[in-house]
């Protein structure tokens, strides 16, 4: 009776996505482990900001929305830290801001992301500048579930 051969070990560089994803429930050492550390330090950043965000008292009826994005951010950094583990180990190039910073014009569609984040950052200064008041406005915050339902159906559909 012959032997099944054992599976290639991997070697000792080689990332492997799985601890990737569970480090990377940790602020920044997912990116780390894939040796992104600028990208590392933006998570950390970035959960820094959502918990002093949640902690202050300027934010008012929103914490609840930030209490539920800094879950939602966590679960961001494990799945991006698997993702990258991944395309390291199939060989794919890999840069220090990849999936943070695009580093070019990206085909087709509409750059959501920028677009939301700059519409986010006007309410925010306007409720900042008491000439909106935030409390107000989120009371019509399932009109973006709407309007994002109805952007993808019609990207679906075009």
């Amino acid at each position: 009776m012959l032997a099944e051969p054992l599976p290639p070990r991997p070697r000792p560089d080689e990332p492997s996505p799985i601890l990737a994803f569970f480090i990377g429930l940790i602020p920044g050492v997912g990116a780390v482990y894939n040796g992104q550390y600028g990208k590392g330090i933006i998570h950390v950043v970035v959960m820094g900001l959502l918990a002093s965000i949640v902690d202050s008292d300027w934010v008012g009826d929103l914490a609840p929305l930030f209490g539920v994005m800094i879950p939602a951010w966590i679960l961001y950094m494990a799945i991006e830290a698997y993702q990258t583990a991944k395309k390291r180990l199939a060989g794919e190039p890999v840069d220090e801001f990849s999936s943070v910073f695009p580093a070019g014009p990206q085909p087709g569609g509409v750059p959501l992301g920028p677009i939301v984040l700059i519409l986010l950052g006007v309410l925010f200064l306007l409720n900042t500048l008491g000439v909106l008041q935030m409390s107000r406005l989120v009371r019509f915050w399932p009109i973006l579930l709407i309007v994002a339902g109805a952007y993808w159906l019609y990207a679906r559909l075009a």
